[in-house]
């Protein structure tokens, strides 16, 4: 067991260790993320109440589409360059070395979306009251945006035109979190109950941080083969 999770922290250290290697490529989520969504308040007048409105969607696809960047290229250099063939002939489960990959991905990508998360909210004039049920459903959410991201890498990684797939494959299973994160925050702002959407959300992380490193897996041996 202690072998078992050596090799996946390995493996999570090393996806940290290349990022910081690219720091331009690591840090592209986060800009693209904090400018798309600070554009929205420029093309409104000052204390438009529509942004206040419109701020917990603002954020939430801000969100998705800086999950989506770099995600076609998620695998492709560990197939080019053999890591992955090397991680299937090893006496340890490949899709724990998967999800170690990708929950590495999650702290390069997601993480900073969340601590840029509270800056986003005041920028757009959101409620405090509704910045505590942001934090937690993106803390919630990005799980599975980054996790969904992943599977659809491994479903296309050997794909010509792959970008032009992973839209089509992923948006639907990102859909119901950007639904539920940004339904639990306009529920705060009038003052309703928060929980069936944030244990909605934390229902689809637990599905995602158990299933889809095996699905991803799965699909990354096929390509193999």
């Amino acid at each position: 067991m202690n072998a078992m999770l050596d090799a996946a922290w390995a493996v999570f250290v090393r996806e940290l260790r290349l990022a910081l290697r690219r720091p331009a490529e690591a840090t592209q989520p986060l800009v693209f993320y904090c400018v798309l969504a600070l554009l929205f308040p420029l093309g409104l007048a000052a204390q438009d109440v529509g942004l206040r409105a419109f701020a917990p969607a603002i954020v939430w696809v801000s969100a998705l589409l800086a999950a989506l960047l770099g995600i076609e290229r998620l695998f492709r250099a560990d197939v080019d360059d053999g890591t992955l063939e090397q991680w299937l002939l090893a006496d340890v489960p490949f899709p724990m070395l998967v999800g170690a990959k990708l929950a590495a991905q999650w702290l390069l990508i997601a993480a900073p979306l969340i601590v840029a998360a509270p800056l986003i909210a005041l920028a757009l004039n959101l409620q405090p009251q509704a910045i505590g049920v942001l934090l937690l459903g993106l803390l919630f959410g990005t799980p599975v945006l980054v996790f969904s991201g992943g599977f659809a890498a491994a479903l296309t990684v050997g794909a010509p035109r792959a970008g032009l797939l992973i839209p089509i494959l992923v948006l639907p299973m990102m859909c119901p979190a950007l639904i539920f994160g940004a339904g639990a925050v306009r529920a705060a702002q009038v003052g309703l109950s928060v929980e069936g959407p944030l244990y909605f959300l934390a229902a689809m992380m637990v599905l995602s941080l158990t299933l889809l490193p095996w699905a991803a897996a799965g699909a990354l041996r096929n390509a193999l083969e």
